[in-house]
């Protein structure tokens, strides 16, 4: 049996294949403990025989729960970690039963971060996730006192109980050690934006690793995470070659710095060793293949959900130590000419 032709099934057809009513499919798509098991399962084989898919909306007022939760992003949906990191957590709050709805603001300015987050509230969402690239967004958001659990994408330390990361900083400081352990003494760090919490960590990690090797510390160049910026920044620095290695902040720059080599005839690594960030699926296909650090942004968006479900249900999750990235060593690093 199936709903009216033309017309998606619904719970009275769900019902009446089932041989049941339509309140016990109710309970049993609210997960009752009062079903019995048989009737579950006539009732579970109906809708998936009939493919019902139940009407968010209405169950949200049925149950007084929406069973979403809310992504505020921060003007960062067009780069790989904060897009990836979403991809995460959709998967794992669905995996969980929840869907998440996002929500992008394009300024990071008080007024922006509250209107993405009324237009969140407004949805009923039981619990947020913030992806933002600036401290003064999550800032705004820590002075809103939100009514619902929420997590923070950030690597400031500043607030570890609602913060979720990789450790940026031992990333930079695992990229930088690599190049010294083969030998280099002069290394530029080509960073990210200055107001960007990431490309701030990065170059803390760097300098943390040149200072604890006692080399002589380069101003870094402040980029834009473009292969553009990357391939100029490199024709530039290219005129001088007073340097023989360099950790880019993110592996587009890098790509843009090994564009730049290649055209002013420098081999990679034989004169230059370069080593990127985030290990985007590309940076195997570079060539040559470039060494760079890898997020573990699967393990990002299962904690965040994981955290978000346990104060859900009335837990505080204590382990928010933030998560150690990898040195994946590939053909842009060599010991120095």
């Amino acid at each position: 049996m199936a709903g009216e032709k033309g017309k998606a099934p619904n719970i009275r057809d769900v019902a009446a294949l089932a041989g049941v009513s339509y309140q016990t499919v109710s309970r049993v798509l609210n997960d009752s403990e009062s079903i019995k098991p048989t009737t579950r399962d006539k009732v579970l084989a109906a809708i998936e025989q009939l493919n019902y898919r139940p009407n968010q909306a209405a169950r949200a007022l049925a149950t007084n729960r929406s069973r979403t939760i809310g992504v505020l992003s921060a003007d960062a949906k067009a780069f790989y970690g904060p897009t990836t990191a979403i991809t995460s957590i959709e998967q794992y709050a669905r995996e969980a039963g929840y869907r998440i709805s996002i929500t992008n603001i394009s300024s990071s300015d008080s007024a922006s971060i509250k209107s993405g987050l009324d237009h969140l509230l407004s949805q009923s969402i039981e619990a947020l996730v913030v992806i933002a690239p600036q401290v003064r967004v999550f800032d705004v958001i820590r002075d809103l006192s939100l009514s619902v659990p929420f997590v923070t994408l950030e690597s400031t330390g500043r607030d570890p109980r609602h913060s979720l990361s990789v450790d940026q900083i031992a990333g930079a400081r695992l990229a930088t050690k690599h190049l010294i352990d083969l030998g280099h003494e002069e290394i530029m760090h080509i960073s990210g934006p200055q107001d960007w919490i990431e490309a701030e960590a990065r170059m803390q990690g760097f300098l943390d690793e040149i200072n604890a090797a006692d080399l002589r510390v380069r101003a870094p160049i402040l980029g834009d995470w473009t292969a553009h910026f990357g391939y100029y920044a490199g024709l530039e620095l290219l005129k001088f070659r007073d340097f023989s290695a360099v950790f880019a902040g993110n592996d587009q720059m890098a790509l843009g710095f090994m564009h730049a080599c290649r055209e002013m005839g420098i081999d990679v690594p034989g004169e230059m060793s370069i080593v990127g960030f985030d290990d985007i699926p590309e940076a195997a296909h570079f060539w040559p293949p470039l060494t760079t650090i890898r997020q573990n942004f699967a393990e990002v968006g299962r904690r965040a959900i994981s955290a978000l479900l346990a104060e859900l249900n009335g837990v505080t999750e204590d382990d928010h130590t933030p998560i150690r990235p990898e040195l994946v060593v590939r053909e842009t690093t060599a010991r120095p000419a």
